[in-house]
């Protein structure tokens, strides 16, 4: 497996929004820790209209960023939702206000621990506060509250984007017109929380990661990262998947050669998925984000009751899982969707046939590219947006 030795990232540059908040009013984190003067960055589409009724925010997952919709300025691939966000798309570009923010915590220009600490000089790195999916949103609401809106059309995202949709509504639900949590749960089961303390140990585990101060000395503990990815990635598939893309088919070769290359062409596969992502990511960034999710649990804040968290609530819900997602198996949907009937919610719900696993939602997938378009087509109406 071949990674970049030392590469930075940059995001001093990146083509995108940058706001500074919590000058004023301190952001309070759920830790404990007061944060003020700290950066956001994000990306916007469209236009808001002069109602302000239009903005939908964009949740990204675990690996995702800003660069929703548009190619991304280091990997120069399309954005990872691009095959839904844009003009004449199912989030139409030419009809909604698209924002898109990196969460806190994050490495594309958000502060987290890649970050200059400003009590020190120096990169964050563990000394930066352990955040959760309530901290994100907070910091998400600051910033709508910058850019002037009250209320959102829509919140919508996957996996750890639909945590935070869920997030929004329990804290926030008068702003919140229409929500989407996609291929997600109210709380992280001890599967996910094994595999990302599997993650977070492979890069502990490197010699460059230093403690978290691998910046101080001019490496990064890319191995170790990559290896993360790898472990990660197989979960975001399915046993139906991998074996319709690589089965057992060697690699280059016709035959095995009863050594450790990678003889299959699955392994070259992750091999390269390492590589490729550490290009983008910070290693600490991974363990501040798959903590975040760990700790989410909207059920245990309400004394056990997820119903509570959405009691009053008059957002218009829309709860959608894919049938080879063990990664969010469609049963975590269901419990939500029970927790909304039983405060009577506006809810409906959709189990996608596909056998892509949970990756499924960053997929063309026509099934749920068209219950998808349904739902914002009618809550739109309900909204009095214009076609």
């Amino acid at each position: 497996m071949t990674v970049p030795e030392t590469l930075s990232i940059d995001t001093s540059a990146l083509p995108c929004h940058y706001v500074t908040l919590g000058a004023e009013d301190p952001l309070r984190l759920d830790c404990g820790t007061e944060l003020g003067d700290f950066t956001v960055a994000y990306q916007t589409y469209g236009e808001l209209n002069d109602e302000k009724s239009n903005a939908v925010l964009v949740c990204h997952a675990l690996t995702g960023d800003q660069f929703v919709g548009d190619t991304h300025p280091i990997t120069k691939k399309p954005g990872w939702w691009e095959v839904i966000v844009g003009p004449g798309k199912i989030i139409d570009t030419d009809r909604y206000y698209v924002i898109c923010p990196n969460v806190i915590g994050g490495c594309m220009g958000t502060i987290g621990p890649k970050e200059i600490n400003p009590a020190t000089g120096q990169p964050w790195g563990l000394d930066f506060p352990v955040i959760t999916i309530a901290d994100m949103v907070r910091v998400q609401a600051m910033l709508l509250d910058h850019l002037g809106i009250d209320s959102l059309f829509a919140a919508i995202g996957g996996s750890m984007g639909g945590m935070q949709v869920l997030e929004w509504v329990a804290s926030y639900p008068e702003r919140v017109f229409a929500a989407l949590p996609i291929a997600t749960a109210a709380r992280h089961s001890a599967q996910n929380i094994s595999f990302h303390e599997v993650g977070r140990q492979a890069i502990m585990a490197d010699p460059d990661w230093r403690n978290g101060d691998y910046r101080l000395h001019g490496v990064r503990p890319c191995r170790g990262l990559a290896v993360a990815r790898m472990a990660a990635h197989i979960t975001y598939l399915s046993e139906a998947a991998l074996t319709r893309k690589f089965g057992r088919r060697l690699q280059d070769r016709e035959a095995v050669t009863f050594g450790f290359d990678a003889d299959f062409q699955v392994e070259s596969y992750l091999r390269r998925q390492g590589g490729v992502f550490v290009e983008r990511f910070d290693a600490n960034s991974y363990l501040y984000i798959t903590r975040a999710m760990d700790y989410f649990d909207l059920e245990a804040r309400y004394d056990g009751v997820l119903a509570d968290a959405f009691r009053g609530a008059r957002t218009r819900f829309c709860v959608l899982s894919f049938t080879s997602d063990w990664c969010y198996p469609t049963e975590e949907s269901r419990r939500i969707v029970r927790a909304l009937n039983a405060v009577a919610a506006n809810v409906s719900f959709a189990e996608i046939v596909s056998d892509c696993g949970h990756d499924a939602f960053l997929l063309d997938e026509p099934e749920f590219h068209r219950v998808l378009a349904g739902f914002l087509d009618g809550a739109a109406d309900h909204r009095g947006l214009p076609r």
